[in-house]
């Protein structure tokens, strides 16, 4: 299928998402990552997968656009986890700040 990421066109189909991504090992998803993409049982973020199957600087290239394109694809992308709340210090309630 042909896909535009950063302007550039590339013909990808999802076999060969799925090849070149094996054997990568997933960065950790973090506050920064926009969106995760699930690719066989490993949770890879989306600027990852579009640096490995462009060969282009991850800078170069939006979330958005990485994500539009694996959802074409058939991929299933998600949003980034909000980070977690973080449970107020225990104590006997003196506030020491």
């Amino acid at each position: 299928m042909r896909l535009v990421i950063a302007r550039f066109p590339f013909d990808l189909s999802k076999s060969e998402v799925e090849a070149s991504m094996k054997g990568v090992a997933p960065q950790p998803i973090t506050v920064a990552s926009v969106a995760s993409v699930t690719i066989g049982r490993r949770v890879y973020p989306v600027k990852q997968v579009g640096q490995v199957i462009t060969r282009q600087d991850p800078r170069d290239f939006t979330a958005n656009e990485v994500v539009r394109a694996l959802t074409r694809l058939g991929f299933t992308c998600q949003p980034a986890l909000a980070p977690e709340e973080t449970a107020p210090p225990a104590g006997d309630g003196v506030n020491l700040w």
